[in-house]
């Protein structure tokens, strides 16, 4: 539980193709819709405080129950993204449903990011790997957590994954491994790239579609697109249909940082949580 008007410094720093962007620390206010939660997990070495907000109206009606979207780097989402302004404008707006974030941040470094992120150990960095353990801190501990203390839809067609880079690699491979669990997924400018490919190999080598609605983007001025362009592909190979349970959306000009990603993220709020079921993004 937070007090309002806390003020947090958060650490931000956004793996982009192997190298690791300009950290920088900035200051964010808490307010009385976010609640800050010491969480430690017996499958990671580190704890984390995680972030949740609520949105307008909640403690107005004590037996609504709300969606829930957890999304990875949670500090750069919270502090740089301003993900839950975005998402309160948009609520407010009525283009999207009334909606609870959970901001989960990594383990702190790059060091972390790398292995929590990640399915397989890459052999040309020599590192990662850990995304197993990860996953099951979310599935086994934080979401029974979140919905023991919050007024949550608990179903996979309620609950949302979202991230940007290794978050969206790690995204789109925990959605895989628990489509009972996360139905919806932000996949944004995911790192095709680890391990030769291995998301690609994944998805090829399903042996059925599960149900999940994927959200999956990239930036024109991000180097080379061909690898989101192949993931797309694979996807619609393995039965998503674009533009209905899968909407491939290039960000023109959009470089890989956190504020690119910031800026489009109401695109996937709208396609992920539309207001009505038949929105879909532009």
């Amino acid at each position: 539980m937070i007090t309002k008007n806390l003020r947090i410094m958060l650490l931000s720093g956004l793996l982009i193709c192997g190298g690791v962007s300009a950290a920088r620390s900035q200051p964010r206010y808490l307010t009385e819709d976010h609640r800050m939660h010491k969480f430690h997990s017996k499958f990671l070495p580190k704890d984390r405080d995680v972030i949740v907000w609520l949105p307008s109206g909640y403690s107005d009606n004590p037996t609504k129950r709300y969606p829930v979207l957890y999304m990875h780097d949670g500090g750069a989402v919270f502090v740089i993204w301003r993900l839950d302004e975005t998402a309160h404008a948009l609520i407010s707006n009525k283009q999207i449903e009334p909606l609870i974030i959970v901001c989960v941040p990594n383990g702190g470094t790059s060091e972390d990011r790398f292995d929590e992120y990640t399915p397989t150990k890459d052999p040309s960095l020599g590192k990662g790997g850990q995304a197993n353990q990860y996953g099951r801190m979310l599935v086994e501990e934080l979401k029974p957590f979140i919905d023991s203390e919050y007024r949550t839809l608990t179903d996979a067609s309620n609950t949302g994954l979202g991230g940007a880079s290794l978050g969206g690699l790690v995204t789109l491979y925990l959605g895989l491994k628990y489509p009972a669990t996360f139905g919806r997924l932000a996949v944004m400018s995911p790192s095709v790239w680890w391990d030769k490919g291995m998301i690609l190999r994944e998805v090829k080598s399903l042996t059925s579609k599960p149900a999940l609605r994927v959200w999956l983007d990239t930036g024109t001025q991000e180097g080379p697109t061909d690898g989101v362009k192949h993931l797309r592909d694979a996807l619609k190979t393995k039965g998503w249909v674009l533009n209905s349970d899968l909407v491939y959306f290039e960000a023109e000009g959009a470089r890989h940082n956190d504020e690119a990603f910031g800026r489009r993220a109401s695109r996937f709020l709208k396609y992920l949580f539309p207001a009505q079921s038949n929105v879909i993004a532009e």
